[in-house]
């Protein structure tokens, strides 16, 4: 059987170190290393070479045939980055200022990019996810909405009051289709149209919050913190809640 193994250590400083960081510690509480801090998401580029990771307020550029840092995001936010999304040349970004913001990457040669777009009307609270497909990105929040943006025109589309009754943690398109994923901390799955934002179906997926969304082309994955994974199969009918598979 195959194992995993470390060969590059990438931090939010910059630094790139070969293998996994070694903790030094007798106790089970992991330290933060001097001059670093929390990644709270990754994303990886059309191309698979470029990885974005965001720290604080802003989102690092790494070229992954070189595991080097080779610029930065900045300029845009002034709260902690959240949530990350990419798509072609452009790489969106959520933050706990309840601001989005849209950089245009295809000129890497500067070592900060500025945001291209900045998306009014903002959240009421901390962006948690985004989910984008073409020129069409949708946002979630703690403040229980759901956002359509039109990126060409950089313009609200719909927005969807009280979509959940609680923070909004994960969002994700269905292959394909014109679906749209969502999950919150009360566990509760929701489908929606990815057209008119209408709600399609809902159910109870978990016991406690949903972190995280993940599709492919035959199934839902929900990631969440009462230790499980949700396989979900979609029904053919779209007025319908999803099937669970296996949890």
């Amino acid at each position: 059987m195959s194992t995993a193994i470390c060969i590059k250590t990438l931090s939010s400083s910059g630094l790139t170190t070969n293998g996994p960081v070694q903790i030094n510690s007798t106790n089970r509480t992991l330290a933060m290393p001097p001059g670093e801090t929390s990644i709270n998401d990754i994303a990886l580029g059309e191309s698979g070479y470029d990885l974005y990771s965001a720290a604080a307020d802003k989102v690092r550029m790494w070229d992954l045939r070189k595991f080097h840092s080779i610029g930065k995001l900045s300029g845009g936010h002034q709260a902690a980055v959240m949530c990350l999304e990419t798509e072609g040349s452009l790489v969106a970004t959520g933050s706990k200022d309840h601001y989005i913001k849209v950089f245009d990457v295809s000129d890497k040669q500067g070592v900060v990019i500025a945001p291209c777009m900045n998306l009014t009307p903002p959240h009421y609270d901390g962006i948690q996810c985004l989910a984008m497909s073409g020129d069409s990105l949708f946002s979630a929040s703690r403040d229980f909405c759901i956002k359509k943006w039109d990126l060409k025109n950089q313009e609200i589309v719909k927005s969807v009051n009280n979509a959940h009754k609680d923070w909004i943690c994960g969002l994700a398109f269905l292959p394909d289709s014109p679906i749209v994923v969502s999950g919150c901390r009360a566990g509760i799955l929701k489908l929606w149209s990815a057209d008119s934002l209408s709600l399609i179906g809902e159910m109870k997926a978990h016991n406690s919050t949903i972190n995280t969304i993940t599709t492919n082309n035959q199934h839902v994955f929900t990631g969440s913190n009462d230790g499980s994974i949700g396989v979900w199969r979609i029904r053919n009918n779209y007025d319908k809640s999803p099937d669970s598979e296996s949890s």
